[in-house]
């Protein structure tokens, strides 16, 4: 049987790291040419007809003032308090529904509150863009997939209808790229990540935005130069493509994120199909739990230097006792989970009306 190793580390990273506003950036520049709508079957090349997810649909200019009005509150929020000032931390995804892009009317009050806010990347900051994507081609001379895994990766670029420039991009990469964008059938899709539009918020009400992470240190824990451990994450990935467990796993994330159930986050490790061996346990925990500490460092800073801090990272980082909330109460804070108003019913009944998980602490007054 073939090692899963790398499995947690690419399953993970379409969740945890590269904010989806960037590996989208990836896909849809390398998309094969739109002669007829994505989700409209199409020829596969060898005269087979084939289905394409539906692409992303932007917001229109025009139809964001309406989208804000009816955005509703989703995610987890938390309200954190510490010599006479209000921080926030909020989880987020990189992958999401187009409606629920937006935030709501208590997280957009969290972030006006704030004066600076905190996410893993800037990725308005053209430094970081510019890094961010020279690490994420090959680099030279890099030696290739085996043939028969490099099959399966192509076949796997072919079912998402990516052209096959994406092959530019480290196999990690192409890897993430895939498992990020597994879910679009069931309508979630890297470029309705909720990280860049709470850094564009930040960047039009003129708040500095705090990196808590750099591009190199996200990089080193997706990608490798041993072509032994490469093999084996993308392997790795690919079953969990083929097998359908990657829609289903990110998924499953994100409605839970959309209804603010965190636990099932913190049983993530227990229902992902990921998590089998000591060596994907061990990843996990490099990738959540060990990036926690240098975040709650982050924020921390920040607030003691006197500001009122809106700290948004992937929500998986604030899940259990090695979460994000439970650091910051260990450095003094008082931490309260923030109730959101219960959504207003519609024609249609929100997804998640029956929410299995009610936050913890009573809401922030």
């Amino acid at each position: 049987m073939r090692t899963r190793a790398g499995l947690a580390r690419l399953a993970l990273a379409a969740w945890l790291l590269l904010p989806g506003a960037l590996l989208a950036q990836q896909a849809p520049a390398m998309a094969a040419p739109a002669a007829a709508p994505a989700s409209a079957a199409s020829d596969d090349g060898r005269g087979a007809p084939r289905s394409c997810p539906p692409e992303a649909a932007p917001f229109d200019p025009a139809e964001m003032p309406q989208a804000l009005r009816h955005a509703r509150d989703r995610g987890l929020l938390w309200r954190i308090d510490k010599d006479g000032r209000t921080s926030w931390l909020y989880g987020t995804v990189h992958a999401a529904e187009r409606g629920w892009m937006f935030p709501g009317p208590t997280v957009r009050a969290a972030v006006m509150a704030s004066d600076h806010v905190a996410l893993e990347l800037d990725l308005l900051d053209p430094a970081v863009m510019q890094a961010l994507q020279a690490a994420m081609l090959a680099p030279p001379g890099a030696p290739p997939l085996p043939p028969a895994l490099a099959a399966r990766l192509a076949a796997q670029v072919d079912a998402a209808c990516l052209a096959p420039a994406i092959a530019r991009l480290r196999p990690e990469l192409q890897a993430v790229t895939l498992v990020g964008q597994s879910a679009r059938r069931s309508g979630v899709d890297l470029a309705y990540g909720i990280d860049a539009v709470i850094a564009g918020m930040a960047r039009a009400t003129a708040k500095p935005i705090v990196a808590l992470e750099t591009p190199e240190q996200q990089i080193r824990l997706l990608a490798s130069d041993d072509p032994v451990r490469t093999a084996a994450a993308v392997g790795a990935a690919l079953d969990q493509l083929e097998g359908g467990q990657a829609q289903r796993s990110i998924t499953r994330l994100t409605r839970a994120w959309a209804d603010g159930r965190l636990n099932v986050l913190q049983t993530y490790p227990q229902w992902c199909e990921c998590l089998a061996s000591e060596a994907e346990q061990a990843e996990y925990r490099q990738m959540v739990d060990a990036r926690n500490p240098g975040m709650a460092r982050g924020i921390a800073a920040a607030h003691d230097a006197g500001h009122r801090v809106f700290a948004a990272v992937g929500a998986l980082h604030m899940a259990g006792p090695q979460g994000l909330p439970a650091l910051m109460a260990q450095q003094g804070f008082r931490v309260q989970r923030v109730v959101f108003p219960a959504p207003v019913p519609q024609a249609a009944p929100p997804r998640g009306a029956g929410n299995d998980s009610k936050p913890d602490q009573p809401p922030a007054q």
